[in-house]
């Protein structure tokens, strides 16, 4: 009687284990859909709207390259339909896009474009969500699984984020927005930007737009949970896919209107043999990652180009708060060198200004005058993480030689002592001339008595 207890209590607890399991699973994508899965493929702009030309690049061309492939990727999955928004170079409004998807009753319409930014600095891809439950909790799902994607092909990440207009009560992205008042889900998927260095290669060959669609289709593949007879694979047990609730905001995902919180700079060492400066760097962000940072070693006049944050992850939200960087001064700067931290919506803080009270030189007879100097494009540090201290001083000044330069010039201190030496000659002059005048008056005087 106790062994069919025991057996029975056993049998019991893997039925309720096993239930326990596949309930979570099957709750990990919030989405509900039916057992065929529709999905809407919206290749941006067309006709008389180009989008980005920037560096040779048409993103209207480029769009439709990679939403074929992703279409023809997608068509080799079991229970699913597919369709294209525009199959031609024809303009199309973006409340016709919407209509279209909610026409075929679609569960997703994904917007395929490519980037480019204003100052023509910004690197990495980023998808971009509905701010409406629950709208935003699917979209940021996606979202999630793209960039992962996005950063197996090597692509940095800028996050997974939303727009409000201008009222803040609605989505500032049309498609986005039109779509929602459809009960369509939509997302739109910044690939890369087309006019930074770091980003263009990835996308400047057809084969290189083909595999952007290609890897659309796998996020989305493993977003639904799909299986393709035809590819081989079966999704339907992946869960990667972050927690969200149909009813609410992730606030991971909410537009950060605020720049970074904190950004403070410090020496942490020079060496004028070789012209490097090493800073200790502290800053935070309280409601968004930190993603890039540039730095100025001419009180702000040039800036060197983005860097990646140290251990910057837009997924989890994580960053280094403080580490050690390494940069190169020109032979022939003084250096007052500014840092600026940026969040994932690109907003900025300036640190204090560290100016160095010695012009760096360093390296051959040519180096380089003041002014090529101070003109010259910073070169690329070297970062290296390391947990320190908030620093505390904001100006520093490196030992400076008594002698004169080897140029000829005459060095701050010496110039100091030099002026000490005149000002106590003047005075010695001074003190002498008062008592020669003195024993002057003193002669007349006796001269006078007798």
């Amino acid at each position: 009687m106790i062994k069919i207890r025991s057996s029975f209590g056993l049998f019991l607890f893997s039925v309720l284990f096993l239930c326990s399991s596949l309930s979570l699973q099957a709750a990990n994508r919030v989405q509900q859909t039916d057992e065929t899965v529709v999905i809407v493929i919206d290749p941006g702009h067309g006709g008389e709207n180009k989008g980005t030309i920037e560096n040779g690049f048409l993103e209207k061309s480029m769009t439709m390259i990679t939403a074929q492939a992703m279409y023809d990727e997608l068509c080799l999955y079991d229970n699913v339909e597919v369709y294209l928004t525009r199959t031609e170079d024809v303009d199309m409004e973006l409340d016709a896009r919407a209509a279209y998807a909610a026409s075929v009753n679609a569960d997703f319409l994904f917007s395929i474009h490519y980037n480019a930014s204003v100052k023509h600095d910004l690197f990495g891809s980023e998808v971009w969500i509905s701010a409406m439950p629950p709208y935003n909790a699917y979209g940021y799902q996606f979202g999630y699984q793209q960039l992962l994607t996005m950063r197996d092909m090597g692509l940095y990440l800028r996050g997974v984020k939303t727009k409000w207009n201008d009222k803040k009560d609605a989505d500032y992205y049309g498609i986005i927005r039109e779509s929602a008042a459809l009960s369509i889900p939509a997302v739109i998927i910044e690939h890369c930007h087309v006019d930074e260095e770091r980003d263009y290669p990835f996308c400047d060959t057809e084969e290189e737009l083909i595999a952007f669609g290609k890897a659309d289709a796998l996020s989305v593949a493993k977003y639904f949970g799909l299986k393709s007879t035809a590819l081989g694979v079966d999704y339907s047990e992946e869960s990667s896919l972050p927690e969200a609730e149909a009813n609410h905001t992730v606030q991971a995902s909410l537009q950060d209107e605020t720049p970074p919180d904190v950004c403070i700079i410090d020496i942490a060492e020079t060496d004028e043999d070789t012209g490097t400066v090493t800073l200790e760097v502290t800053a935070a962000d309280y409601d968004s990652p930190l993603i890039y940072y540039d730095y100025s070693y001419d009180g702000g006049t040039t800036y060197s180009p983005l860097q990646m944050w140290p251990d910057s992850d837009v997924l989890t939200g994580t960053y280094k708060d403080n580490f050690k960087l390494m940069i190169q001064i020109p032979s022939g700067t003084q250096p007052e060198i500014i840092f600026r931290a940026y969040n994932m919506f690109d907003a900025f803080t300036e640190s204090n200004k560290l100016t160095l009270l010695h012009v760096f030189r360093y390296g051959e007879e040519d180096a380089v005058s003041d002014e090529t100097a101070l003109s010259a494009q910073p070169t690329e540090e070297l970062a290296q993480t390391e947990e320190k201290k908030l620093p505390g001083t904001t100006t520093f000044m490196p030992a400076v030689s008594d002698e004169v330069a080897e140029d000829g010039e005459v060095s701050f201190l010496s110039f100091l002592k030099l002026c000490l030496l005149i000002v106590i000659v003047l005075f010695i002059l001074l003190l002498v001339s008062r008592m020669f005048a003195c024993y002057r008056r003193k002669k007349r005087r006796r001269q006078r008595r007798k």
